[in-house]
């Protein structure tokens, strides 16, 4: 007898537990499959690059994409990649040395993606993939009727007129290991006045406007030729290269297997002319960075077994 009601005993806990169990079951099927968050920076490059990449990967494989786009600077999408809040963002190997592993060296464009991709491996279990194609090094730039007036070409013959000029820089260039504190050093830059800090995207309205004198702003910005600003050749050569390269979460690349196969088609696509004009398309012609992306996406990925072409 009480080997049977040891056994009924035991088929009524065996019922209750599937029965507990079944919510749960429901829940894990109903959270559907994972899905690959992209982010990206605070300003019209960067978002463009964001929603490219996302509908890039869409349209040539099955991944379910999360745009978490417009986040901030720098340190804030690097940050979120350490918490895996994102697993994939643009970034530029320049700004990787230097922000980010505060190194001055290596130099050169290939010792230094070598030098970023071994060192994010190594410390932040993140992978730098296939560059896009393109430079966005920092444009210290100028009115082009006061480059004219002053006959200015290079930064070294800027430094004896930085006591009378107002400087306007972003948030992130005058914290940056690689941004004001050394450009200063590096030129003898000692300006008159406090520099105004401010969004980047607003620094290239105040140098056309006058409000302020000099700007470091994004050599593949399309609001340069249109305000009439003058880029100064760094003779110096203080900047490192900025390639543009998707970095991702290794664990993101072992989760979606086709993800790397995907970004190294993406790689070499993008000239700086051509994201220029993407830049202007937008900050120019004022066209929705989504709908600019979606143009470029279809008219340059190739057909694949994505979503979007099923």
């Amino acid at each position: 007898m009480a080997s049977l009601i040891r056994a009924a005993d035991a088929g009524r806990i065996l019922a209750l537990l599937a029965l507990l169990a079944g919510p749960a079951m429901l829940t894990a099927c109903d959270a559907g499959p994972p899905t690959l968050a992209i982010g990206s920076k605070n300003f019209t490059e960067q978002d463009l690059l964001g929603e490219l990449v996302a509908q890039w990967i869409e349209r040539t494989t099955d991944i379910e994409v999360e745009r978490r786009l417009h986040l901030g600077g720098t340190f804030i999408c690097h940050q979120a990649m350490l918490n895996g809040d994102i697993d994939l963002y643009i970034e530029y190997t320049g700004t990787a040395l230097g922000a980010i592993l505060e190194r001055e060296e290596p130099r050169t464009p290939g010792e230094v993606l070598e030098t970023v991709r071994r060192e994010y491996g190594s410390r932040f279990g993140m992978d730098w993939t296939e560059p896009l194609g393109f430079e966005n090094t920092f444009a210290i730039l100028v009115r082009g009727s006061t480059a004219d007036s002053l006959q200015l070409n290079r930064l070294s013959q800027a430094a004896t007129h930085t006591p009378d000029w107002t400087p306007g820089f972003g948030f992130e260039f005058v914290e940056r290991a690689d941004g004001l504190r050394g450009l200063s050093a590096t030129y003898g830059f000692q300006f008159g006045s406090a520099p105004r800090v401010m969004d980047l995207g607003l620094t290239y309205r105040a140098l056309a406007a006058g409000d302020v004198d000099l700007i470091a702003g994004n050599s593949t910005d399309g609001q340069i030729e249109l305000l009439g600003l003058r880029m100064l050749e760094d003779d110096r050569s203080y900047f490192p290269p900025y390639f543009a390269a998707p970095v991702v979460r290794r664990d993101a690349l072992a989760r979606f297997p086709e993800l790397r196969a995907a970004l190294r088609a993406l790689g070499g696509r993008i000239s700086t002319q051509e994201m220029r004009r993407l830049n202007a398309t937008v900050d120019v012609e004022g066209r929705d960075y989504r709908d600019v992306a979606q143009e470029w996406v279809a008219d340059n990925a190739p057909i694949g077994n994505g979503r979007r072409n099923n």
